[in-house]
C-alpha cells in the first residue's frame, strides 16, 4: 500500500551541509513542513556550534546531528550527553569503534528529556569495496555493513546509517524495529557527485529503507522547496 504525503514527508532528511548559518536558517524556514527532519553535520556544527541546532529546533524541525562520534567510550559518552542537551532527534557515532563505545554512546543519552536515537554509521557511501581493501578491511561493504549492525543493535543503537544498497539485505538479516538511514540517494538523472553507492528515493524505500539521507538534489536546485515536494510524491507513490 502507497504511503500517505505526509508519511513520504516524515522520511526525508535534508542534508543542510554548509558553513554558511544564514544559508542553513533560509533553507529550513523554506523546507518547513516538506521534509521530516535536517540534518546538521561537520561542517555547520563546526562553523556555527550548538547555537545553530537551536535555532533549528526553534523553528519545528527536528535536528539530526551527524557528527560520527568516534574516540574512547568514556569521551564519547560525555559528548553524546552534551548533545541530547540540545534537544537533538538522532545522533550519530562511528559502528568502528566498538560495541564499548557504542554502548557509552547510548548510556550518554540516556539521561535526557527526550534521547534521541543514537544511529550508528557503518560504511560511507563514499567508499565501494575496492576502497575498503585498500584500508586493509576485507570482504566488502555488505559484508561490513551486516557486521557491524549486528554490533550496532547488541549495544543498544536505535538504528544505523548505510548505502541503500545494502538496505534490502540487511532488513532481511535484522529485522524490524531497527532504523536503516540511508544517505547516498540521488533521483534519477541526478549526478552521484562524489557518491558511489547510491540508489534512486523510490528504491531506496523498496529496499527496506526507512529514512532518507538527501543533500543537494534539494539543497543545489533553483527551488528547494518544489525539489523536496517532487521527492516525497516520488515516495507516496513508492
Amino acid at each position: 500500500m502507497a504511503m500517505t504525503h505526509a508519511q513520504a514527508v516524515r522520511r526525508i532528511t535534508v542534508a543542510l551541509d554548509t558553513s554558511d548559518r544564514g544559508e542553513v536558517v533560509r533553507l529550513a524556514r523554506a523546507l518547513q513542513g516538506r521534509v521530516g527532519t535536517v540534518k546538521l553535520g561537520l561542517e555547520a556544527f563546526t562553523a556555527c556550534g550548538p547555537d545553530l541546532v537551536r535555532e533549528v529546533n526553534e523553528l519545528g524541525l527536528p535536528v539530526f546531528l551527524d557528527l560520527k562520534l568516534h574516540d574512547i567510550p568514556n569521551t564519547v559518552e560525555r559528548a553524546a550527553r552534551t548533545a541530547a542537551r540540545l534537544g537533538v532527534a538522532m545522533l550519530t557515532v562511528h559502528a568502528s569503534g566498538g560495541e564499548a563505545m557504542l554502548k557509552a554512546a547510548v548510556a550518554g543519552v540516556a539521561a535526557a528529556e527526550r534521547p534521541p536515537v543514537v544511529l550508528a554509521v557503518t560504511v560511507l557511501t563514499s567508499l565501494d569495496d575496492a576502497a575498503l581493501s585498500e584500508l586493509g578491511i576485507p570482504g566488502g561493504a555488505a559484508r561490513r555493513v551486516t557486521a557491524w549492525a549486528q554490533i550496532a543493535r547488541r549495544a543498544g543503537c536505535g538504528g544505523v546509517v548505510c548505502s541503500p544498497q545494502e538496505a534490502a539485505a540487511l532488513r532481511a538479516s535484522i529485522g524490524a524495529g531497527f532504523l536503516l538511514v540511508t544517505p547516498g540517494i540521488r533521483p534519477a538523472g541526478e549526478a552521484a557527485g562524489d557518491q558511489r553507492r547510491i540508489a534512486t528515493p523510490a528504491s531506496a524505500i523498496t529496499a527496506g529503507a526507512d529514512i532518507l539521507v538527501i543533500g543537494r538534489p534539494i539543497t543545489a536546485a533553483p527551488d528547494p522547496a518544489a525539489a523536496a515536494e517532487a521527492i516525497a510524491a516520488e515516495l507516496s507513490q513508492a
